[in-house]
């Protein structure tokens, strides 16, 4: 038995405690916005925040995350930051067929939080770990410094 603190919620799961956090998410806690992509850390896919940081959840075992605060892409839109990252990626079309499209907004998210004005470079480099296999990369980049403008324009 797994006790995660998953979106704000304490959640016991009956999971083992080497069970992938992807699937605890996934199967058992019936949080499907994660999506299983790789399975080796590679496509970002999975991507969710353990403690605000981007995390590959395929490969983070449940018993790392015991006493964590894990935070998946449901919980985005009640998040601020969140919320303008998936307003700019609903603005400027980011999406094509859309499966790596929450693993890539819960990175730009937990990168738009450490550095709210990120330079291009900075964005490309953070992002570089997330693919698409739609190549909708031009667009997550300018949805990204749409978000970063808006927080400039607001300081």
């Amino acid at each position: 038995m797994a006790t995660l603190t998953i979106n704000g919620r304490e959640h016991e799961l009956d999971v083992p405690d080497d069970m992938p956090l992807l699937w605890a998410l996934r199967d058992v806690a019936g949080l499907t916005g994660t999506k299983f992509g790789c399975g080796i850390a590679e496509c970002g896919a999975c991507t969710v925040h353990l403690d605000g940081e981007a995390t590959r959840s395929c490969v983070t075992p449940v018993s790392a995350v015991q006493g964590r605060q894990v935070t998946t892409i449901e919980a985005m839109a009640d998040d601020a930051v969140g919320k303008k990252v998936q307003q700019a990626w609903l603005d400027l079309g980011v999406a094509q067929c859309g499966y790596c499209q929450g693993g890539q907004i819960m990175n730009a998210t937990a990168l738009l939080k450490k550095s709210p004005k990120p330079e291009t470079q900075e964005i490309v480099d953070a992002m570089a770990g997330n693919l698409c296999r739609c190549g909708t990369y031009n667009r997550i980049l300018s949805a990204i410094e749409r978000v970063a403008d808006q927080e400039v324009a607001s300081s």
